[in-house]
């Protein structure tokens, strides 16, 4: 029997009824067509699925939708929306292309909510810090230089800092 849920997804009210076992990563991918949030191992190793709850970075493969009820929700496709009329990317978005910081993208919407979420986490735009914070998140195809440079850019233009 499918149960209520209520959230709010990158800013718009979702309504809908899921089975109790229907995890988030599904309701974002298949129900609400959100396909930026990527599943990739089922066990929340890599990351690749990571979206904010509430501000919080979370692995959507490891979260029942219900856990997600009366939560706020962003997925990689509310950090700038599409309709957004200039086109302008979130700040973390433009450091991961200026620096190079994805290759395949397969990882790249997890790692850069996971990175979003830092700058709250009071992360320093420093390397070794933000690989520390990026050791829940894994790419096979980059190296990280790109990666991390690109999240210490981002933090530090989030956070109105210069350099």
């Amino acid at each position: 029997m499918d149960e209520p849920l209520e959230l709010s997804v990158n800013g718009r009210p979702v309504r809908c009824r899921v089975p109790a076992e229907r995890l988030l990563v599904a309701l974002l991918r298949e129900d609400l067509g959100l396909t930026g949030t990527h599943q990739g191992c089922d066990t929340a190793q890599c990351g690749a699925c990571t979206v904010l709850v509430d501000g919080a970075p979370v692995k959507s493969c490891n979260l029942l939708a219900l856990q997600a009820d009366g939560s706020q929700v962003t997925t990689i496709e509310g950090l700038a929306p599409a309709d957004q009329a200039d086109g302008t990317l979130h700040p973390m978005q433009q450091a991961f292309g200026e620096h190079h910081g994805l290759q395949c993208g397969f990882c790249t919407p997890g790692m850069v909510l996971r990175a979003v979420a830092m700058a709250a986490e009071g992360v320093p735009a420093e390397p070794a810090a933000v690989r520390y914070a990026l050791s829940g998140n894994l790419c096979r195809c980059t190296g990280y230089e790109g990666i991390v440079a690109a999240v210490c850019q981002g933090l530090r233009q989030m956070r109105g800092e210069a350099g």
